[in-house]
């Protein structure tokens, strides 16, 4: 699944190239029909960063710019990009960023990002219940 590159290579800028089923990932974690078109038309940027063991992740657009600032293995509340309060925890594995995200709900998903045999791209996966759902960045 992952590249050859190490968690390391995910440093830096990345531009949005294309995505596969975000629509129905939206709909699915309870984002609203009109957020939800809105989105359709952002491509983000996102810009990754680390100093002193602690991450940064920018992401980038014209509607809204987020950050969110961890320490890998420590759980954090956070909030989405609509507001809603969740509970995240970031790990790195056999390099592979695994994001896991939980809503007052209950309702989880899972995001992995990892670059390619070529190091150029970056993608990422989402993963709840039955879905699957892929995002593309390219270095910038």
């Amino acid at each position: 699944m992952a590249g050859s590159n190490s968690i390391e290579a995910l440093k830096g800028t990345w531009d949005h190239i294309k995505d596969e089923n975000m629509d129905a990932f939206m709909k699915e974690i309870g984002i609203g029909m009109a957020a939800r078109m809105m989105a359709k038309g952002i491509k983000p940027r996102l810009v990754i960063s680390e100093n002193g063991g602690k991450w940064t992740l920018r992401s980038e657009s014209t509607l809204k710019t987020s950050t969110i600032e961890f320490t890998p293995d420590v759980e954090f509340d956070d909030k989405t990009a609509d507001g809603r309060e969740v509970k995240t925890n970031i790990r790195f594995k056999n390099g592979v960023w695994e994001h896991s995200t939980r809503d007052k709900h209950g309702k989880e998903w899972i995001a992995t990002r990892f670059i390619n045999d070529q190091g150029q791209q970056q993608l990422v996966s989402y993963f709840m219940f039955c879905l699957t759902i892929k995002t593309w960045f390219l270095v910038s």
